[in-house]
């Protein structure tokens, strides 16, 4: 059966582990040949998993809130493999602060990866698509961007603002043959919330509906539908996979 990014082209920010590890996994298996740009060398055992699989991937070190970095993945996917025809914009940190405990110093760095990061990377990836007239761009948001929650300061400026921005850039180019949309998740098992407690594990999951959290690969598959041709006439939208946590 052919998979249905067969010998597509899918850059990965943040493949190293959680989502995008579930992404660049799940992709590779659909046929897609993945670039994953991370700044943790954990990506490199991602790489050595799809090649064990069958499939082909690269790890370019990268920092999403650095313009050259982002720039050079770009480059680096296109020089292996020959275009870009997917982009997940997954790369992100997590921080708990309320406002007056914020320091100037902690909302920059949120704003630079989780916001100013998915902004250059679209830039970059919409380059190269814009020669082909195609692609298919996935930003990764979160309920947060869309909900209230105490103490997530920066945090849900940054993923309201990608929400946002996914809106704007999917307009700008729908007419261009390039999708562009969000993926907003609920909480997810993934190593950000390795940190938290286990009362504060419990509160997350009373929210959902489901009675659990999310696993990094349901949020794959969600990118997936969106990324494929099943999603041809879907541009502009923030998809909620949270176990109904935003319907509550």
């Amino acid at each position: 059966m052919v998979g249905r990014l067969q010998d597509r082209v899918a850059v990965v920010t943040g493949g190293a582990s959680g989502i995008g590890k579930a992404v660049a996994l799940l992709f590779a298996s659909e046929g897609a040949m993945i670039a994953i740009g991370d700044c943790s060398d954990e990506a490199k055992d991602v790489v050595c998993e799809i090649e064990r699989q069958g499939g082909e991937a690269i790890y370019v070190n990268t920092d999403v809130a650095k313009e050259d970095d982002v720039k050079h993945l770009m480059n680096e996917a296109v020089t292996r493999f020959g275009k870009i025809d997917v982009l997940i914009a997954n790369a992100g940190i997590d921080q708990i602060s309320p406002a007056h405990e914020t320091s100037l110093a902690d909302w920059q760095k949120m704003i630079d990866i989780n916001l100013t990061g998915v902004f250059l990377s679209n830039k970059y990836a919409i380059m190269h698509m814009l020669t082909r007239q195609s692609g298919a761009i996935v930003n990764i948001s979160s309920i947060l961007g869309q909900v209230g929650q105490p103490d997530i300061t920066a945090y849900a400026a940054a993923k309201g603002g990608v929400s946002n921005l996914t809106r704007s850039i999917a307009v700008t180019y729908a007419n261009q043959g390039i999708r562009v949309n969000a993926v907003c998740p609920g909480y997810i098992e993934t190593p950000l919330l390795r940190d938290l407690s286990d009362e504060m594990v419990l509160l997350r999951v009373s929210k959902h509906p489901m009675g659990r959290m999310g696993r990094p690969v349901e949020v794959a598959h969600a990118c997936l539908f969106l990324a494929s041709e099943e999603a041809s006439f879907v541009t502009g939208i923030n998809l909620f996979t949270d176990g109904g946590y935003t319907a509550q």
